[in-house]
């Protein structure tokens, strides 16, 4: 198995990050609920390996990140 590119490792990790710094304010009890929720959203694209399929997630992750 080939370790992504890093780039979008990269991206992917920076998303992340903004997420649970977006999640401080979420008003069904912050962070403490909202860390769970994107930890398992990203965990369950951890298998993810093609670049096409990882830029798809961001993709995803990026419309959340506006809609929040």
């Amino acid at each position: 198995m080939s370790s992504p590119n890093p780039e979008l490792r990269r991206q992917v990790i920076g998303i992340y990050k903004e997420l649970l710094h977006l999640g401080r304010d979420y008003p069904a009890g912050g962070l403490a609920y909202f860390r769970p929720r994107v930890h398992r959203a990203f965990m369950a694209n951890a298998h993810l390996r093609d670049d096409d399929a990882i830029r798809e997630a961001i993709a995803r992750a990026d419309y959340v990140r506006k809609g929040t």
